[in-house]
């Protein structure tokens, strides 16, 4: 369906996605307020440099689908949709400058305030902390229009994930969609911008579009860090890091793959802590800093600190934990985050009561049960074999493990305090309703 698009920034983001979603057909005006940039796009050349964007460029502008113009009102008379392509630069301290999404969005205001004909809709392509579109820009929005968003006036957040260099491949090829919308309409007018193009489309709450850019870049950023720490060891330790790596990443039920990339309680067992402690050991001896590995169990030690405080804040003193083990199937309760969580409010004074379906005295052999003499000496009088018992003795029920039996019990939990760590099946609707405390959710 070909729409009428006009483009605010024609940066990076802005100059491509106006040039991409001209050739997928629509009516373009691109909206700058340097005179440099115009003037170079409406003679049909690209103002940046970036693989195939020039030729693109040219094609568009001299089929008459991509024009130019310092007017913002006038742009947003003549379009159906307003893409914010903006920057939102941050200083030294990291805050997000929002000076340049706050003009543009006073000025679409403005321009709807005059606009007839049917409903416009706004879309912000920058990339904006949660929180921004809704307590900022659609409030400006409203105010500069006498008008209401998500009735008057559509209102969608929808990402960019273009890299520099594969930008134009990227957008035809984009590795998903996110559609934040404000309402379903806004949504809809978005997935038809981009209507044809491959890749699954998200259509979710605006706060959750905002973060998702946040969540691919941190996570891009954290894997260039590790590949480069891991190769920095592996040079001290005499190792090739080139076949290590080729190794890792064939490794896509594990590895590259989305195991392990849902929050919950904090890690532990006789693995992960261990072998990252001789890891950093390893790489202190060879004298290579490697500040990413060294923070991995300082930041999983931040995480279980968090469910404690959840408790602490409840202000009740009668506990039942459910789960011990160190992940569900298992006895082992070796480095458990469950085991410190336990042993650190019975050290506060908490009156405990714990159930584990997989947990038994009698059958703890070797070096699980060495373990818990040591840091649990009195398992067995806070074990109970009945989730129901740990719920009666419960003012505040932790649950750390989410078995259909412990599943089954908490249906009864009444006004009892709820600490999550594992994200129950119904977790969604518990948010928000007094009673029930998310660990990260």
């Amino acid at each position: 369906m070909n729409m009428r698009v006009s483009v605010f920034g024609l940066g990076y983001v802005g100059c491509v996605s106006a040039a991409c979603l001209a050739k997928l057909g629509h009516d373009v005006i691109g909206v700058d307020v340097n005179p440099g940039k115009l003037d170079l796009l409406a003679r049909g050349v690209a103002p940046l440099v970036e693989a195939d964007i020039g030729a693109l460029t040219e094609e568009v502008v001299g089929a008459g689908r991509l024009t130019v113009t310092a007017d913002a009102a006038a742009a947003v008379a003549a379009s159906d949709v307003s893409l914010i392509c903006v920057g939102t630069p941050s200083a030294p301290n990291g805050s997000l400058s929002t000076e340049f999404l706050e003009r543009v969005a006073e000025q679409i205001g403005a321009a709807l305030a005059d606009r007839a004909g049917p409903r416009h809709t706004v879309v912000i392509r920058s990339t904006m902390l949660p929180g921004t579109c809704e307590r900022l820009l659609v409030p400006l929005l409203e105010k500069h229009s006498g008008r209401v968003a998500g009735t008057d006036f559509g209102v969608a957040v929808n990402p960019e994930f273009l890299r520099e260099g594969s930008s134009v491949r990227d957008f035809f090829a984009p590795p998903k969609t996110v559609v934040g919308e404000l309402d379903p309409a806004s949504g809809d007018v978005v997935a038809a911008l981009y209507e044809g193009l491959p890749g699954e489309v998200f259509r979710v709450p605006v706060t959750v579009a905002e973060m998702t850019k946040y969540a691919d870049n941190s996570f891009h950023a954290l894997k260039i860090a590790f590949a480069n720490e891991l190769g920095a060891v592996c040079r001290a330790l005499g190792v090739d890091s080139g076949p290590v790596m080729d190794v890792f990443v064939s490794d896509r039920k594990l590895n590259i793959s989305p195991a392990y990339l849902r929050p919950g309680f904090a890690f532990g067992g006789s693995c992960l802590p261990k072998d990252v402690r001789g890891l950093v050991y390893a790489a202190r001896r060879a004298d290579v800093s490697v500040p990413l590995l060294d923070h991995l169990l300082p930041a999983n030690e931040e995480h279980l600190a968090r469910a404690v405080r959840l408790v602490e804040e409840t202000g009740r003193r009668r506990i039942g934990v459910f789960g011990l083990s160190f992940k569900p199937g298992t006895d082992d309760l070796r480095e458990s985050p469950l085991v410190e969580l336990a042993e650190r409010l019975l050290g506060k004074g908490y009156d405990l009561r714990i159930y584990d379906a997989n947990v038994s005295l009698s059958r703890l052999m070797g070096a699980n049960r060495d373990y818990m003499r040591a840091r649990l000496p009195h398992l067995g009088e806070l074990l109970s074999s009945d989730p129901v018992e740990v719920l009666d003795h419960a003012e505040v029920c932790v649950i750390g493990c989410a078995d259909p039996a412990v599943v089954a019990a908490l249906e009864n939990a009444g006004d009892r305090v709820l600490v999550d760590l594992v994200r129950l099946p119904d977790a969604a609707t518990r948010r928000g309703v007094p009673g029930y405390l998310g660990l990260a959710w």
